[in-house]
């Protein structure tokens, strides 16, 4: 049987004897997927975009998502994979790869559900490669993944129901990310249950330091508090004239291996009132980074836990819609609005004294009980003891 050649086979990237349209993997969860987010500094207008490939269901969805004055707005698209994995475009949204590592741009034409966007973002520091993500439950393998990280600034616009939004790099940051292998994307026949509900405890922090470069740490957790998965990590400023190679230096970043948490939760809820990590270096030298919410987006509008938009879930050839929420009208303890990222205020403390501000987010998705932070229940809201 041939295989199926992409104009990626003309590239010297292949990792199998197979052609690129070959996952090395048959796991229906293999995926391939693109994050964006992007804010101003008070939280006025924070977005956040997503575009997936799920090659083992020849699937691609993606969606744009915007909180502006406590109302959030989402558009979704979702359709067949194009075998040419170079069109990484699902109807109205496009995200396209201007210079590698360097400068993406993305754009959203859907006028006639209230969402437009133009935005190119343009890295700021260089990509950083988060440890590898590698979780069993039982005999399965449930995450088996890596993902990069880089900081940026935005340009472009964003029209919501006709009024435009002007985006600024002098005013608007952010982050981006690439994470690609295997990790659960939607419904599939797993076999016999495992008799318990599932736990998962996760916290995603990247900051941008005002001055230039960032901070940016993650944590996965059982129940208990054991740590199956943990990064804390410094990263510099890129200059104007940074080389191809300055912008994957995997040496560029300072590795902080000690890390400990301490989060205070908004009752009755799985959302952070203040959180702060103390981070260690490889020399003893200690950080303490305090976080700050300051607004809410809902991951479901990306299609995290969404029951209408799920990741890689088959919706026909191409199906568009969108959805809108006010956000502090829905019940938080609902399991498709536990996963957040909040705005953040920022404040880094060096083993001087010395503090540094910025503006980042903070991600949580905390399911199931977490006896370390006093999370009782499946999705329930944190009650004090």
């Amino acid at each position: 049987m041939r295989g199926v050649l992409n104009p990626l086979d003309d590239y010297a990237v292949h990792q199998t004897p197979e052609p690129v349209a070959h996952p090395a993997s048959t796991d229906a969860n293999a995926y391939d997927r693109y994050f964006f987010n992007g804010y101003d500094d008070e939280g006025t207008l924070v977005f956040a975009v997503a575009l997936g490939v799920y090659p083992n269901r020849r699937i691609i969805d993606a969606a744009v998502t915007v909180v502006h004055e406590g109302r959030q707005r989402s558009l979704h698209a979702s359709g067949r994979m194009p075998t040419d994995r170079t069109v990484t475009a699902v109807g109205p949204i496009v995200v396209e790869v201007i210079e590698p590592l360097s400068q993406l741009r993305v754009t959203a034409s859907a006028a006639d559900l209230g969402i437009e966007a133009d935005l190119t973002f343009t890295a700021t520091t260089p990509v950083v490669e988060e440890p590898r993500y590698q979780w069993r439950v039982d005999q399965s393998v449930v995450m088996d993944l890596t993902r990069m990280t880089q900081f940026g600034r935005w340009s472009g616009s964003i029209d919501l129901d006709g009024t435009r939004h002007i985006i600024r790099p002098e005013d608007h940051r952010g982050c981006r990310d690439r994470s690609w292998g295997i990790r659960p994307v939607g419904d599939q026949a797993r076999g016999a249950d495992r008799h318990v509900l599932p736990q998962f405890f996760w916290l995603w922090a990247p900051v941008n330091l005002d001055g230039g470069g960032a901070v940016h740490l993650d944590v996965n957790e059982y129940g208990d508090g054991r740590r199956w998965h943990q990064a804390a990590l410094l990263v510099p400023s890129l200059g104007t004239d940074a080389t191809p190679d300055e912008r994957f230096d995997p040496a560029a970043a300072e590795w902080l291996p000690g890390l400990d948490h301490d989060l205070d939760w908004v009752p009755g809820t799985r959302r952070a009132a203040t959180a702060c990590f103390d981070l260690t270096g490889v020399r003893g030298a200690r950080h303490r980074l305090e976080l700050e919410p300051v607004t809410t987006l809902l991951m479901k509008g990306l299609g995290y836990s969404s029951a209408d938009w799920p990741h890689g879930g088959w919706k026909g050839e191409l199906a568009v819609g969108s959805e809108a929420w006010v956000v502090d009208e829905l019940d938080p303890t609902d399991i498709t609005n536990v996963h957040v990222q909040q705005l953040v205020r920022a404040r880094l403390v060096g083993p001087d004294g010395s503090a540094r501000t910025g503006t980042g987010v903070l991600e949580i998705l905390a399911v199931n009980a977490h006896e370390p932070t006093g999370l009782q229940g499946f999705s329930d809201g944190f009650t004090p003891s």
